[in-house]
């Protein structure tokens, strides 16, 4: 088992102004799950690439254990990959597949059995072990690669959107099983993403970047209570936070027409605007008309709960000096109780609930 550190790991393609990953910094402790996830291009499989050696590192270093690996060649690092589209050699049996790492290095045939046997036992593969994968589901592909990765004992396990060819169901099984085995294991892992839901589930901690800069790097209830920033805090959650460009007002910020209470310190040097962000599910249904108005366009219903997706008025035309304009707004109301489309429900922000950050820059204000 070893750590891994990424100190200011730097990739710039050839002919690209800037950098996929621009000054990576991550510590990642021994025997810790990671997830990086972010939007399609942000640098997160680049990352993980240059972890493994597949990609070259124009700046700064990476670490596993004391051990600077920056320059090394894959096979002298360490480390197994489980890859998005399995990488399953079809004329082989799952066994043969699961073995063949060893076998290239040379170990005792005894010893391969052996280890296949008892990776094959722990993600109940035993009687697949004489099969070819196309006679396998995809779930049961998957864990065979997982098993590949398993047999070798690396230091450090990477796992580029492993569960991105599964279908919904599958996917939430699986993402239980990977993260149940790599407790068991303990093995250092490094997990590659789009999906925030796995991120949430899965990681011990999470990094989520944009454009090749790290945004945030935190455990999951951290980064749903505590967003660093505006982006961070629209990508964590599902459905996404509610993001507001609201004028400061005496004891809070206004949002069409109605005074959201927000503590003086929070706003103290913030300007004239702020974005406010509360998340659909910390708003309740105001029944004395005491609330921020939205307009119902749409009702989804989840059984014990529902969404409605609506319009809020945002920027007020006496602060600004331009029109009120219409923002998209989600909440989460009782679902044996919803509202009408076309209805006006007034909605209040849970105390405790809300977000305030930087109209100019997107940071974080407050704790």
């Amino acid at each position: 088992m070893a750590t891994v550190t990424f100190d200011n790991a730097t990739r710039q393609y050839p002919g690209n102004p800037k950098p996929s990953v621009d000054k990576l910094n991550i510590e990642i402790a021994d025997g810790e799950f990671l997830v990086l996830v972010g939007p399609s291009g942000c640098g997160k499989s680049t990352s993980l690439r240059m972890l493994a050696g597949l990609e070259e590192v124009n700046g700064g270093r990476i670490l596993i254990g004391d051990r600077d690996v920056t320059n090394l060649s894959p096979k002298d690092r360490d480390v197994a990959m489980v890859f998005q589209n399995y990488a399953l050699y079809p004329h082989m049996s799952v066994a043969d597949n699961m073995g063949f790492a060893l076998k290239i290095a040379g170990v005792d045939k005894a010893e391969i059995r052996k280890r296949v046997e008892e990776a094959a036992k722990i993600l109940d593969l035993t009687e697949y072990l004489e099969r070819k994968p196309k006679a396998l589901s995809g779930g049961q592909r998957q864990r065979v690669a997982m098993g590949r990765a398993i047999v070798r004992s690396p230091q450090v396990f990477l796992m580029d959107e492993p569960l991105s060819n599964l279908d919904a169901k599958l996917r939430v099984q699986t993402r239980t099983q990977i993260a149940s085995l790599q407790r068991r294991l303990g093995v250092t892992t490094v997990y590659v993403t789009h999906d925030q839901v796995e991120a949430m589930t899965m990681g011990d901690r999470v990094a989520v970047l944009k454009d090749g800069i790290l945004q945030q790097c935190d455990t999951p209830r951290r980064m749903y209570d505590h967003p660093a920033n505006v982006f961070v805090a629209g990508f964590i959650g599902s459905p996404a936070m509610n993001l507001l460009d609201v004028a400061v007002v005496d004891g809070g910020v206004d949002v069409g027409g109605h005074t959201v209470p927000v503590e003086r310190e929070h706003l103290s040097g913030a300007g004239s605007h702020v974005t406010l962000g509360v998340r659909p599910e910390d708003l309740e249904t105001a029944e004395d008309g005491h609330g921020i108005p939205v307009t119902v366009d749409v009702v989804e219903e989840l059984g014990a709960d529902a969404y409605i997706y609506g319009s809020a008025k945002a920027k007020q035309v006496e602060s600004t000096g331009e029109e009120a304009k219409d923002a998209p707004f989600i909440a989460r109301v009782d679902g044996r109780r919803p509202p009408e489309k076309g209805e006006t429900v007034y909605l209040r922000p849970k105390t405790g609930h809300v977000h305030i950050f930087n109209a100019e820059n997107g940071l974080r204000i407050g704790d």
